[in-house]
C-alpha cells in the first residue's frame, strides 16, 4: 500500500505544492518588472503626456493579459505576444526615446518581464505527469478490494462487519481526499481551490 499508493501521492502533492510556491515567486517578480518600466516611463522628461498614456496603456494590457492568460486554461501566447511587443516598438521609436542608454535600461527591464512571464505561462501548461497522476487514481479505486480482506484476517471473523466497512471506507476517504488536494493545488490559478492564488493581488494597481 504504501509503496503502490501513498508514496507516489505523496510525492505528486509536494512537486504541485512546490509548483504554487514557484509560481508565486515568479508572480511577485513579474509585477514588480512591469511596476519598474511603469516608474521609468512615467518619470522620463522626454515623454510627452501623450506617449505617457500611451505605455501606461500598454503595460496595463500587459498586465492584464498576463493574468486573464494564467486564469484560463488555453496555452495560447499569441494576443500576449503580440501586446509584450508593443513596448519593444514603442522604445524603438527615437521620437520618443533619443538616448540609446535608456533603450537599454528599457530592454534589460523587459528581459526581467519576459523571464517571469515565460515562467508562469510554463508553469501554467505543464503539470504533474499524467502517467503518475493515472497510476495513483487506479490504484485508489482498487485498495478497498485489496485492503478489506487483510482487514477481515487481521481482526477476524467474530468481529462486526460494520466494522470493517468503517476502517475501509475511511482509509478511503482520506486517500481519495489527499488525492484531491493534489489536484487543486497543481492548478492555483482557476481560483476553484481553497489554496488557489489570488491574481488580483499582482495587478499594477490593487
Amino acid at each position: 500500500m504504501s509503496i503502490a499508493i501513498i508514496f507516489p501521492l505523496v510525492f505528486t502533492i509536494k512537486y504541485s505544492f512546490r509548483r504554487r510556491e514557484k509560481a508565486l515567486e515568479h508572480l511577485s517578480e513579474f509585477r514588480s518588472s512591469i511596476k519598474v518600466l511603469y516608474y521609468f516611463f512615467m518619470s522620463n522628461k522626454n515623454l510627452t503626456e501623450e506617449d505617457k498614456t500611451e505605455i501606461q496603456k500598454i503595460l496595463f494590457e500587459i498586465n492584464s493579459k498576463t493574468l486573464d492568460h494564467l486564469r484560463n486554461k488555453n496555452g495560447n501566447m499569441k494576443d500576449l505576444d503580440d501586446v509584450l511587443h508593443k513596448v519593444y516598438l514603442f522604445t524603438l521609436d527615437e521620437k520618443k526615446l533619443t538616448a540609446r542608454r535608456l533603450r537599454d535600461k528599457i530592454f534589460r527591464f523587459m528581459k526581467d518581464l519576459h523571464e517571469s512571464i515565460e515562467n508562469v505561462h510554463a508553469i501554467h501548461i505543464h503539470r504533474t505527469p499524467i502517467s503518475l497522476k493515472a497510476y495513483c487514481e487506479v490504484f485508489i479505486f482498487v485498495f478497498p478490494f485489496i485492503y478489506t480482506p487483510t482487514i477481515i484476517f487481521s481482526m477476524g471473523m467474530d468481529n462486526p462487519q460494520w466494522m470493517t466497512y468503517l476502517i475501509v471506507m475511511l482509509t478511503e476517504f482520506i486517500l481519495i481526499s489527499l488525492y484531491n488536494i493534489q489536484k487543486q493545488l497543481e492548478y492555483p490559478f482557476d481560483d476553484v481551490g481553497l489554496d488557489d492564488i489570488n491574481l488580483d493581488n499582482f495587478k499594477i494597481e490593487r
